[in-house]
């Protein structure tokens, strides 16, 4: 994850817990927040205004309901590169005043390449857009205009084992063609 004021980057947990919160458990329902609205819930205002980030990936994962379950399906670039999700952080204390740090990804509507596995997908800046996202002085208006689909001719999906339904499983066969 790259943090815009500190350009470094960190590993955070994944699911948004707001400073305010009551319990941390709050981030397991605050995993992606909608491009639509994250100006407005109160969730994500806060970091949509002042704690921008970039979450770095290789290909992301969705699951497509069919007759023999769900078949998962792993979405890459074309160029085979390495992306940026569009990402929003916060910092949590707990009663002793222990830092937790989390993030949550921003979705979409879906492109042509996502739409028949999934209704969302989530942001994938381009590259000349990182700067912008992570600059506090860019105005909300101009950071909506990034919060737009991957251009689906840039992009592909394959479907992958169910082998990636389980964290134990890490080895090189979770992203093989199924």
């Amino acid at each position: 994850m790259v943090l815009a004021d500190e350009r470094q980057i960190e590993l955070f947990r994944w699911g948004l817990v707001p400073h305010w919160a009551d319990d941390p458990g709050i981030g397991n329902r605050l995993i992606n927040a909608r491009a639509e609205t994250v100006a407005q819930k109160p969730a994500f205002r806060d970091a949509f205004k002042q704690h921008r980030c970039l979450v770095l990936a290789d290909s992301y994962y969705e699951w497509q309901a069919g007759a023999n379950g769900k078949t998962p399906y792993r979405f890459v670039l074309d160029s085979g590169e390495p992306f940026a999700f569009a990402g929003l952080w916060a910092e949590w204390k707990d009663a002793n005043g222990d830092p937790l740090r989390s993030f949550t990804l921003i979705t979409t509507s879906p492109n042509a390449t996502t739409a028949p596995v999934h209704n969302r997908m989530p942001v994938i800046l381009r590259p000349e857009a990182e700067a912008r996202w992570l600059d506090p002085a860019t105005h909300p208006a101009e950071l909506h205009e990034l919060l737009q689909p991957y251009p689906d001719d840039q992009m592909h999906a394959y479907a992958v084992s169910k082998l990636i339904n389980s964290p134990s499983n890490d080895s090189p066969a979770v992203i093989e063609p199924a």
